[in-house]
């Protein structure tokens, strides 16, 4: 079984217990892209302990954040419950999470081309932020307010240089005005 078999084994997996689940984040971009992924993160509305139920074997890398490693034949996929971040106090980490919804855990994500999910069940792209324009525009663009994105997080300043190097991208004009307003924050 390949890796994309796999991860769909996940998701019809959730399903038949009830949950929405979904890819998430860079291997939809990559898909898009016509790019084999390098992996499969999997995102849903099953808590981490109802992912622990449903999976023989799992690892609790993040779960304080709602993140649960699913092993398929000793392959590692990433199970992420929809969450809502709390405030970031150290400028990389938020303080809580809160399980959300669908369109909470999308507009918390970094960039529009990470924040696409994908039904592979229905072979459907959910672009809640316009992901896909910014494919077509070859732009890196921040999901919402850049300056707050950054502030949150400050490693996504660093992603967005390495996304436009090595994607052959465009960074946004305000998400680029963001990272050299912020880039001495970068500690």
């Amino acid at each position: 079984m390949s890796a994309r078999e796999k991860a769909i084994s996940i998701v019809q997996r959730l399903r038949q217990e009830g949950y929405e689940a979904y890819f998430a984040g860079g291997c939809v971009r990559d898909m898009l892209l016509k790019k084999l992924p390098q992996d499969y993160d999997i995102t849903t509305n099953a808590k981490p302990e109802d992912i622990r139920r449903v999976f023989p074997k799992t690892i609790p890398v993040g779960e304080q954040f709602g993140v649960i490693l699913v092993l398929v034949d000793d392959e590692p996929f990433e199970v992420a419950s929809f969450r809502h971040d709390g405030p970031y106090l150290d400028g990389r980490r938020p303080s809580h999470v809160r399980y959300g919804s669908l369109e909470e855990d999308v507009f918390r994500r970094d960039f529009t081309i990470n924040g696409m999910v994908y039904d592979p069940v229905e072979d459907r792209v959910i672009d809640l932020v316009e992901g896909q324009k910014d494919l077509e525009r070859r732009s890196i663009r921040a999901i919402g307010n850049a300056h707050q994105r950054f502030e949150e997080d400050r490693l996504r300043m660093i992603r967005a240089v390495r996304f436009a190097a090595s994607l052959k991208f465009e960074i946004d004009p305000s998400t680029f005005g963001a990272v050299k307003h912020l880039a001495a924050t970068i500690t």
